[in-house]
């Protein structure tokens, strides 16, 4: 008895839970367009951990797990010029990617999508699976991209087409739809053609018909 009770921390503090809320809904714009200057609007949510103020936030979170969850963040950028005169900062919202929440340690961290781009690419989820149309480099090629959390490389990159050139938000394709049993996904790229890929684990491919 002894040595057990030695082995028990003397004050051992019972384990903190944390408080994460979202605030109430701010409507924005968003300036969008070759020259932005049309303005869109914009839904915005603060998110609060232990009743400070974390990022903002956009969109409806998605739960992984039980005690984590990934949610789109938004940001003020500064657009006052060099030359302008020397006043308070000209504040534009923009949007950004994604955040991974954790609710047993509060921390809030930016998940690496590869080649997401924050103005065309529409994120969808499943698990902890994210489907969306990626933009290279040189802004000239769409690609089918399927990522999973943790890991550094996508588990599906695609060429599905050239970029359409909309110049408008979440142009390039919609969200794309997942399905279950067995687990699927399907990409519609604007003047592009449609296709499905099977997910199994850290891999996809092509999706064969059903029936061969």
């Amino acid at each position: 008895m002894v040595a057990l009770l030695a082995a028990v921390p003397l004050g051992a503090a019972p384990r903190k839970e944390h408080a994460i809320v979202f605030g109430r809904a701010l409507g924005v714009q968003l300036f969008i367009g070759p020259g932005e200057t049309q303005g869109t609007p914009l839904a915005v949510r603060p998110l609060y951990v232990d009743a400070r103020l974390k990022e903002f936030t956009t969109g409806d979170p998605h739960d992984v797990t039980d005690r984590t969850f990934v949610v789109r963040r938004v940001f003020r950028i500064n657009d006052r010029l060099p030359d302008d005169p020397k006043a308070a900062p000209h504040w534009q919202w923009q949007r950004g990617g994604w955040l991974l929440v954790d609710r047993s340690t509060g921390h809030v961290g930016a998940i690496n999508l590869p080649e997401f781009d924050p103005y065309y690419s529409v994120a969808s989820w499943y698990r902890d699976y994210a489907a969306y149309c990626g933009v290279s480099d040189d802004g000239e090629k769409v690609y089918a991209v399927v990522t999973q959390l943790g890991r550094r490389k996508a588990i599906l990159r695609r060429e599905v087409g050239a970029v359409h050139g909309a110049n408008l938000p979440d142009s390039e394709c919609p969200a794309p739809d997942w399905q279950r049993n067995p687990v699927r996904v399907t990409f519609a790229p604007v003047g592009g053609q449609k296709l499905t890929f099977s997910v199994r684990g850290h891999a996809a491919d092509v999706a064969e018909e059903d029936g061969q």
